[in-house]
């Protein structure tokens, strides 16, 4: 089973729907899950794939790729949201092009001990998302002073902001509807680029 609801396949779509399908489908023609669930209301696949692209791999983001896919796997481990951190770490690994060091990143992220791997701006942009995630209501004006002093810009801290936001969105997508990673291929991803609607997969 790869999700609760009826999702259609490639076969099945046609339209607005299918042209997104062509845009988002990666090496081999594969549609990942997490777009496919959107196939009853293609609108929100739309919406969905701009704001995945704007905050993970667009060029107007400062912050490195791997450590925004961090952020997004943090966020996901608050939330239990296995879909998103399959995909995330595959993804991390992918763009690190160094196993050991992926895995020493997601043992001390599974464990809630960032502070084993990261330091500084990183370490507490790890602490903010975690936070926000778990606590959004306890959230105060000396969170973000917290990443500032630690060194992080205004638009650095706002780019975890934004991730956070989008995996808390992706994981209760998932999460909600009971959405697995059953026939997705781990690990690609769209390139950085200024273009929305650029998705060939990498």
């Amino acid at each position: 089973m790869t999700s609760w609801i009826r999702m259609l396949q490639y076969d099945e779509s046609t339209g607005h729907l299918r042209e997104l399908y062509d845009r988002v489908k990666g090496p081999g023609g594969a549609i990942d899950n997490v777009m496919k669930i959107h196939s009853l209301r293609p609108h929100t696949m739309e919406g969905h794939s701009a704001l995945y692209k704007s905050v993970l791999h667009h060029t107007g983001n400062a912050t490195p790729v791997w450590f925004l896919e961090c952020l997004g796997i943090y966020t996901s481990l608050a939330n239990n949201c296995d879909y998103s951190v399959a995909h995330h770490f595959a993804g991390l690994t992918r763009l690190l092009k160094d196993e050991a060091k992926a895995k020493t990143i997601y043992e001390a992220l599974a464990a809630g001990d960032p502070e084993s791997a990261f330091s500084g701006k990183q370490l507490a942009l790890l602490r903010y998302v975690r936070k926000l995630t778990l606590q959004p209501q306890k959230m105060l004006e000396a969170d973000v002073l917290a990443c500032r002093k630690a060194g992080c810009t205004d638009e650095e801290i706002f780019e975890a902001n934004q991730v956070c936001a989008y995996f808390n969105y992706s994981n209760r997508l998932l999460n909600g509807l009971g959405v697995t990673t059953k026939g997705d291929v781990l690990g690609f991803s769209p390139p950085n680029t200024g273009k929305l609607d650029d998705w060939e997969h990498v």
